[in-house]
């Protein structure tokens, strides 16, 4: 049966969202069969792209219909550079290059989306039934990316996948959400400041990469955001954010190259996973300027698109405080935003300025603009709070 552009499009996003978080994964975890996944995906986006560009080229019949064609065509070869880039940090694993303890803990604990694996216990509360049943993503913000279950894999698990004690659950999202993540999974009280870092020869160059890390992810999601909304100020920002990556790059090239020289010969394999890490992620936010231009650039996008956005694993939104509601005047720690919601606040636009990386710390005002992702009753939970009083009584 002949796929759609639409369909096609909704699950080149989802697998290229899916292979970046397994990628990171598997460096983390130095596990072999979740590199080998995203190998297999890796195929699988190009078949897809293959599909999207002989489907766009046959419904392309005038010149206004072929403008939007050749935006979708973008997005799907920006979609394919983003798979490629996760499946050269898959092949990092494969060839036996591996990130230190410290390094691994640096990264888990700082980023500003981590990666973790919990064991599901014997009196986990979410043992024997469904993810759509336990809502862990919206409870935590952490979305299970993967499951382990004895020598088999489940990759991409939907809301019907049921999970079953022993379970070796991967999942993604906010470090604020991965107390409760694993008090529910595995019933354990975790404290995130017992993670140290003592290599401090490599201390900087691993703040570069994390930054690099997320400052791509954070492109990428911006880039999408521009589009759905066609909003030229956010393609920007993804302009800005692109060119800021590139010069941490350089800035990363040189300090290991000063590094090098303090290392022993034994170490210096620690520095090859950080420069592809890095290039990667280079990559990556090529990829979502890229589909920022066609915001910048004026071309036409498909009407489509929007329902591809919202039809996805996961969903972008943007969302107005209002006055008086209950986040204004509070930070997104004090009002456990990500806890409260499940959504991610990736950035949030306070009157020109762009606050990328917002923190717990970080207070938020009525007229501030956030931009989250994470599930769709996510949304509705988030948008209730920046509801103001007169809003909530109508």
């Amino acid at each position: 049966m002949p796929r759609t552009v639409k369909d096609l499009l909704i699950e080149i996003r989802d697998t290229t969202e899916l292979m970046v978080d397994l990628a990171y994964s598997a460096i983390l975890y130095d596990n072999e069969d979740i590199a080998e996944e995203v190998l297999n995906l890796e195929d699988k986006t190009n078949e897809l792209v293959r599909q999207l560009r002989i489907v766009s080229i046959l419904a392309g019949r005038r010149v206004e219909e072929a403008e939007m064609v050749s935006s979708l065509l973008q997005i799907g070869s920006a979609a394919q550079r983003i798979g490629e880039a996760a499946g050269d940090i898959a092949v990092l694993v494969l060839r036996g290059f591996k990130l230190s303890k410290e390094m691994i803990n640096e990264i888990l604990l700082e980023s500003e989306e981590t990666v973790v694996r919990a064991e599901v216990s014997e009196d986990s509360e979410i043992a024997d039934k469904t993810l759509g049943e336990v809502r862990l993503h919206t409870r935590t913000g952490m979305r299970v990316i993967a499951i382990k279950r004895g020598f088999d894999w489940i990759f991409d698990p939907d809301r019907d996948t049921k999970v079953l004690k022993g379970d070796i659950l991967f999942a993604r999202g906010d470090i604020s959400g991965v107390p409760e993540f694993f008090r529910i999974v595995s019933c354990k009280e975790i404290k995130l400041a017992d993670l140290d870092f003592s290599n401090k020869k490599l201390e900087k160059s691993v703040e570069i990469l994390i930054e690099m890390k997320d400052l791509s992810e954070l492109a990428l999601d911006l880039g999408y955001s521009s589009i759905l909304y066609y909003n030229e100020d956010i393609a920007q920002e993804v302009y800005y954010l692109e060119e800021k990556i590139d010069n941490l790059k350089i800035e990363l090239q040189k300090w290991i190259l000063r590094t090098a020289k303090t290392l022993s010969e034994d170490e210096h394999p620690l520095l090859i996973p950080l420069l592809d890490i890095a290039y990667s992620s280079e990559v990556i936010a090529d990829a979502a300027k890229s589909i920022a231009g066609i915001v910048i650039n004026r071309l036409g996008i498909h009407p489509i698109f929007r329902d591809v956005m919202r039809e996805g694993d996961e969903i972008l939104t943007i969302v107005e405080v209002g006055e008086g509601c209950e986040l204004d005047g509070k930070t997104l720690g004090e009002a456990r935003v990500e806890t409260r919601t499940g959504m991610h606040i990736i950035a949030i636009k306070r009157d020109n300025k762009w606050i990328t990386k917002p923190k717990a710390n970080t207070k938020i005002f009525a007229g501030d603009i956030l931009f989250a992702k994470g599930t769709r009753e996510g949304e509705e939970l988030l948008k209730k709070l920046c509801l103001t009083a007169l809003q909530k009584q109508a």
